[in-house]
């Protein structure tokens, strides 16, 4: 048993422990060891304490919440891991933790020369009520706290024409079933027109890129003069496919040449808009050298994390104006930090004060209506009336299985889920049997019915190949490793972890030889031609982005041999494409199956996602709902044992922070 008076040593045995068994990374063992060096009277209780926060950083957690850790120990090292099923019991955290109390934890804390409060000298460790965080990420919550509380209050002058132009913008009224429908869309653009900061969050099909362009238009429209507007998102698959639909939506806008041409289609990611230096954390961009623009628009903010959030607001000029755009439901960043999910955490209530709805209504012209409103208070929800939700998916309506099978998970009802799962012919359910399971096996190579499987990307790729003798300057390569590229994302297996014999690791070993043995890929190891990989880490030498995703071909060189290129789809919406030979890519991996976090960006018209055989703390309604959101046309589950999926639409991602708290925002 630990408590506050349990020997350092005997502490540190047991994290060493936790190291071995994989439930504690070796990183937060050694932050332990160092405080304990550093100050040998450090108590168990506050090496514990320090080693648990680091770990929780790497499970997304900006600090850890000690009150939580202590109700539920387990959970606060996201027990089981990734593909284990048997723990053991002797050394779990709720066996080791039983006897520590919250106040004696506190209590050891609060009297460490480790440990700082709020506000205080700076210590390596800053608690917060009965939160405990590193001292930098600590800095960062703040300083994105008091940039964000800035930012609430900064009202803007609105244009006399508000009205005229969002009649221009929205001539037609949005009509469902016959009946008139309030038009979140173009109150968003009235909400943005007037504010600094606008954060504009809606699920798939909702129009959240339709309606950042008809801001955009609305904006330099109205301007004086043209504005510096700049279009980021967190990723380079995000920002390809904002460029592709933004350049799509611009030309069709109802306003003159001239505010069309100020109306920028591409859109940079993150590192590449900060300018990222090389071996560093920080940006060439920063607060004393501001980013030249007078708008700035975030796509996909779900995936921003607290540490580049930071980064951005403080490389944020005081008059530019920041619009966040993004999914609430769906999975929050890989790192830290769940900013989107903390700031939309009352978007569905709407809490527009009375103020804000009159005045909404009358220059939008619209009927602000939907059960789920509820009424704010002026002075107590500053921060709502900087958001609104757009709640009518075009892509996901009527009957669509997938729509509501999404909005079911979403919703926390089991019950229905299934019910949609196993009665709509645009979703599917496949129980697996075992490793060798033929349902499986047979979705993969060959689809379901019009679904595409991989098979359908290998035969484009052998049977559209060029014929021999084609020039090797000849278009018909680029058109056809286009082709096959195309047809690789009309499938994809998304996985819910890494390790276990249904994560991605695995599973793409499995998948290489599954379709070697077909006689669809001529090796199933090493580089193959066929062979689809994902960027893991930004190269901007090579012009690749984290998320990127190629396939390796055999292309002609000037002499006529045919070399094995790596083929990916450019990231700036041109539509080309550039090829690298493989002995370039660094960090890289192969794709047949991906996490479900690494889908966040993109869509495939048929997505099948697999669950493991056991629930793991990664297993929310936020996982679920992103990877079957992730699907346009069908979607399929793949379960090798019933009843997961329903524990884990249960449960829901529980990031802590204290961001809400420092915005004092209810």
């Amino acid at each position: 048993m630990i408590t506050p008076h349990t020997p350092a040593g005997e502490l540190l045995a047991l994290l060493d422990r936790w190291v071995e068994l994989g439930w504690l990374r070796p990183l937060d063992r050694a932050l332990a060891g160092f405080f304990a060096e550093q100050q040998p009277e450090a108590g168990a209780g506050v090496l514990l304490a320090a080693a648990l926060a680091s770990h929780q950083l790497g499970h997304g957690h900006v600090c850890l919440d000690l009150a939580a850790t202590l109700a539920e120990p387990d959970f606060a090292l996201s027990l089981p891991p990734e593909g284990e099923e048997g723990l053991a019991d002797a050394w779990l955290p709720s066996t080791r933790l039983a006897a520590l109390t919250l106040a004696d934890w506190l209590e050891a804390l609060s009297a460490s020369e480790l440990v700082a409060a709020a506000g205080e000298p700076a210590r390596p460790l800053v608690l917060s009520g009965e939160r405990l965080y590193l001292r930098r990420y600590w800095s960062y919550e703040q300083g994105v706290a008091k940039a964000l509380a800035a930012r609430i209050h900064d009202d803007r002058p609105v244009p006399d024409d508000l009205p005229e132009w969002l009649e221009r913008l929205f001539p037609e009224p949005l009509m469902l079933h016959g009946e008139r429908q309030t038009d979140w869309q173009k109150l968003a653009c009235a909400l943005a027109a007037s504010s600094g900061f606008t954060l504009i969050t809606g699920g798939p099909g909702t129009g959240k890129t339709t309606t950042v362009v008809r801001l955009l238009a609305l904006l330099q429209g109205t301007a004086a003069q043209p504005l510096r507007i700049r279009l980021a998102a967190p990723t380079g698959k995000a920002a390809a496919r904002l460029t592709e639909s933004i350049g799509a939506q611009v030309a069709s806008l109802p306003v003159n040449d001239t505010v069309r041409a100020h109306i920028p289609t591409e859109v940079s990611t993150l590192h590449r808009l900060l300018g990222s230096l090389p071996d560093s954390r920080h940006f060439r961009h920063h607060a004393g050298n501001p980013l030249p623009l007078d708008v700035l628009v975030v796509d996909e903010a779900s995936m921003i994390d607290l540490e580049m959030m930071h980064s951005l607001l403080a490389a944020l000029p005081a008059h530019a104006r920041l619009l966040l755009l993004g999914d609430k439901d769906q999975l929050a960043s890989v790192e830290a930090g769940a900013l989107l999910g903390d700031l939309c955490r009352h978007a569905e209530q709407g809490l527009y004060t009375p103020e804000r709805l009159a005045w909404l209504e009358a220059v939008s012209g619209e009927k602000v209506a939907h059960p789920a409103l509820e009424a704010g208070e002026p002075g107590r929800h500053g921060l709502a009336q900087r958001i609104l939700m757009l709640r009518h998916s075009r892509r996901f309506a009527g009957g669509s299985g997938i729509g509501r099978l999404a909005e079911a998970v979403n919703r926390q009802q089991p019950a229905a889920a299934r019910a949609w799962l196993d009665g709509h012919q645009e979703v599917a359910t496949v129980r697996l049997r075992g490793e060798q399971d033929r349902a499986l096996n047979r979705l993969l190579c060959d689809g379901r019915g019009e679904a595409a499987g991989y098979g359908h990307y290998l035969r484009r790729l052998r049977d559209e190949r060029p014929a021999a003798g084609t020039a090797f300057d000849d278009a018909a390569w680029s058109e056809w490793a286009g082709t096959v590229l195309t047809a690789f994302d009309r499938f994809r297996l998304l996985c819910a972890v890494r390790r276990g014999p249904w994560g991605v690791e695995g599973l793409n070993e499995r998948i290489a030889g599954l379709l070697h043995r077909r006689g669809l890929l001529e090796a199933d190891s090493g580089w193959y031609e066929g062979r689809p990989v994902l960027v893991t880490r930004n190269d901007y030498g090579l012009g690749l982005m984290n998320g990127d995703i190629g396939i390796a071909l055999r292309l002609p060189e000037e002499d006529g041999r045919l070399v094995l290129r790596v083929a990916f789809p450019r990231n700036d919406g041109s539509g080309g494409l550039r090829f690298v030979l493989p002995s370039r890519l660094g960090d890289m991996e192969t794709v047949f199956a991906m996490t479900v976090h690494k889908s966040q960006g993109s869509e495939f018209a048929h997505t099948a996602l697999i669950l493991p055989e056991t629930l793991n703390p990664v297993l929310t309604k936020e996982l679920l709902y992103t990877g079957i959101t992730r699907a346009r046309h069908w979607f399929t589950l793949l379960e090798p044992r019933a009843g997961v999926f329903e524990q884990a639409i249960a449960r829901r991602v529980e990031r802590r922070s204290g961001l809400l708290e420092s915005l004092m925002v209810p």
